[in-house]
């Protein structure tokens, strides 16, 4: 377990793309938080580090979102699920097995689907300054582990 702070949007949006740059075809990627946590400004923040270009938004109503980039995001989130299984007629293997990056806001009310091996991040605001993050890394995995690593490197090293 690895733990961030970052002291304004622009800096939770920035370590999100210096993930995104790291990631590989195949990862799976949670995050966990209350509203307005700062899990799609995060997740905007990753598709900068894959190379997309386009608005990242919320899919709270439609679910998933797609975008490509150097590899394709599968954004989701399951917050409107009225219950876990719903995720089955989402097609949600294509996403976690796919050739892209999965995503998935909420990802707790999903549990019992999600792989074993991935990476998930909890996001908590700090009482005290609406402004400020507290993120939590748990590597579930050899490569998430590394993944985590190489992440600590970078944000040591400023690249």
């Amino acid at each position: 377990m690895v733990n961030f702070e970052t002291q304004s949007a622009g800096e939770t949006g920035s370590l999100g793309a210096t993930l995104g740059g790291l990631l590989q075809a195949g990862d799976v990627i949670t995050l966990n938080g209350d509203l307005g946590a700062g899990k799609t400004c995060f997740a905007t923040g990753v598709a900068r580090g894959l190379g997309i270009t386009e608005r990242i938004t919320s899919p709270t109503f439609t679910l998933i979102n797609e975008y490509d980039g150097e590899l394709p995001l599968y954004h989701l989130d399951v917050y409107r699920l009225a219950n876990p299984e719903e995720l089955e007629d989402l097609g949600y293997e294509e996403y976690f097995y796919g050739p892209g990056i999965t995503m998935i806001e909420w990802a707790e009310q999903v549990k019992q689907y999600l792989p074993a091996q991935r990476l998930d991040i909890f996001i908590k605001k700090h009482s005290d300054d609406d402004n400020r993050r507290a993120l939590q890394f748990i590597p579930r995995g050899i490569r998430y582990n590394k993944l985590v690593e190489e992440l600590l490197q970078h944000v040591r090293t400023g690249h």
